[in-house]
């Protein structure tokens, strides 16, 4: 990349305090003109903080922000969008029940608020000069994870942003998506756009960025043209020591059938069918992945599972208990029931402030909640709960103040550790998995990953969901493939293809058989 582009963005010495935690320590950082510059980190280095302070969310507690050269204080959302910078966050902000139209028009003044169908006509433009695929009629609660994202880029560019800021923008897309995704933000690049991306995929990284930046325990590193970096010198520069970057896949030992799931159908609140006729097997001793688009059913199944999702008349699970082989139907059983019954199954679900912990508690009260069944004494014994949280704290290596610290102050990469480390602590029989790596870096990826294969080879039937192939092709024993709620296929993690899977994901294998 030349380096003969204007420095669009500079920050200097920029700290940031947060009680006992310095999120940031006198960061120093440039961004040209018209470049892709991606920002990484592990968990914690500060690197969701800084971009904060540069949208407006946070104000610096020393240091100073320069735009074209000129110093500028940004004290709201407001006042980064007078300077040209937008930031999309992982979790959007957007009105469901209103068109994509109606929810740009509601960010504007009151000229252009009520002239939807000016703001139609601006949308279409922007959405026809940069490649955008997406219909401003739409009712956002019709709309996927990819469209909706889509919704937030085009609603930051029609207030005039110059400077992008992605938060771990492919975090729930397909790789095609995500490929798609690139081409708009290269086409953003080309016509003078600033785009920084936050991300922890490397190989993402390597891809779509013209530099890099690395953030380390809160204090920056230094920034590296990306022609001349690798997945593994950018691993050692976040993490500060050399890495190995191959996952473990241990043959499965002994694998038996823990659970037999035939028929499987689910419908939504609305009575679409989301689920449909699915069956197979999950043995002991095996990591079975479930690969599928955004939407496709994934999410129901290990809901279904769980007890947490109705089943449609005809649809049966059967769990076969180690000991004794006895069968159980789980089907129609509340989750209490199911746990009852001597069921051992942990759930990492896709929303983890959600459905997993209670952001108000801090670790040792959300640890309370796993012995919440075994007697009223838990509301004066916390040494339980308070050793596993000591203990989680420790070996996933969660930053925090304590853990009584409420878990909605940690880092979304934090609260996941917390999470995860939770539910395979309840040493299950069956675990699943979704999304349980979403958010974290890489070196927090892999203690996770040896963490699963643990559980695989101490017997337990673990289902994992996730987004990133190339992790669902190195760690799984076999791979089934969700497309449209409907079973597309297992196929074996050792033998497969990235493409045989991708095609899978979208249904074109099928349609090609048929025209063979």
């Amino acid at each position: 990349m030349e380096q003969t582009k204007p420095v669009a963005i500079e920050l200097r010495n920029v700290s940031k305090t947060f009680g006992s935690i310095k999120a940031n320590k006198n960061v120093n950082l440039s961004v040209y003109r018209g470049e892709i510059l991606s920002l990484l980190g592990e968990n914690g280095s500060g690197k969701t903080t800084l971009m904060n302070m540069l949208s407006g969310i946070y104000y610096p507690d020393t240091g100073e922000i320069y735009i074209d050269g000129k110093a500028v204080s940004i004290r709201s959302p407001k006042d980064a969008f007078d300077h040209g910078i937008g930031m999309i966050h992982q979790h959007f902000k957007l009105v469901e029940l209103f068109s994509a139209v109606e929810n740009v028009a509601l960010a504007m003044d009151a000229k252009e608020k009520y002239n939807l169908k000016a703001v139609a006509a601006k949308m279409q433009e922007i959405c026809e000069r940069y490649g955008f695929d997406l219909d401003v009629n739409q009712k956002v609660y019709d709309m996927t994870v990819s469209q909706k994202q889509t919704l937030e880029i085009v609603k930051v560019l029609y207030r005039g942003a110059e400077f992008l800021i992605l938060d771990e923008p492919t975090a729930v897309l397909t790789p095609q998506e995500a490929e798609k995704l690139f081409q708009v933000i290269r086409n953003m690049r080309a016509d003078g756009k600033s785009v920084i991306i936050i991300t922890h995929k490397l190989h993402e990284v390597l891809s779509i960025s013209d530099r890099v930046a690395i953030l380390r325990k809160g204090e920056y590193i230094g920034t590296v043209e990306t022609k001349d970096a690798t997945e593994l010198s950018l691993t050692e520069m976040m993490v500060g020591q050399k890495v190995e970057l191959n996952i473990d896949r241990p043959m499965p030992v002994n694998p038996e059938p823990r659970m037999v799931i035939r028929g499987l159908t689910c419908k939504n609140a609305e009575g679409v069918t989301v689920l449909d006729n699915v069956s197979f097997t999950v043995n002991s001793g095996e990591i079975l992945g479930i690969a599928g688009i955004s939407g496709c059913g994934q999410k129901e199944l290990l809901e279904a599972i769980a007890g947490l999702q109705s089943v449609e008349p005809g649809g049966s699970i059967l769990y076969y208990t180690p000991e004794n082989k006895k069968t159980t139907e789980l089907v129609g059983k509340s989750p209490r029931k199911i746990r009852d019954l001597g069921v051992a199954l942990s759930f990492v679900p896709e929303d983890r402030l959600g459905m997993g912990l209670v952001g108000t508690m801090g670790m040792t009260e959300n640890m309370m909640l796993r012995y919440y069944n075994e007697g009223s004494s838990i509301f004066t014994d916390k040494k339980k709960p308070r050793n596993l949280a000591l203990r989680i704290k420790d070996e996933l290596e969660v930053v925090t103040p304590g853990v009584d610290t409420p878990v909605r102050a940690l880092s979304g990469g934090n609260v996941q550790k917390v999470l995860v480390g939770r539910e395979i602590a309840a040493s299950p029989t069956v675990l699943m998995t979704a999304y349980a790596v979403r958010g974290l870096d890489i070196n927090t990826s892999y203690t996770i990953y040896r963490l699963l294969n643990e559980q695989k080879q101490a017997g337990v039937a673990v289902i994992y969901v996730g987004e990133d192939l190339d992790v669902l092709l190195e760690i799984s024993d076999r791979i089934l493939v969700l497309c449209a709620g409907k079973m597309n296929g297992i196929v074996d993690a050792r033998t497969t293809t990235k493409s045989e899977v991708g095609l899978l994901m979208t249904n074109l294998n099928k349609e090609a058989q048929q025209h063979e």
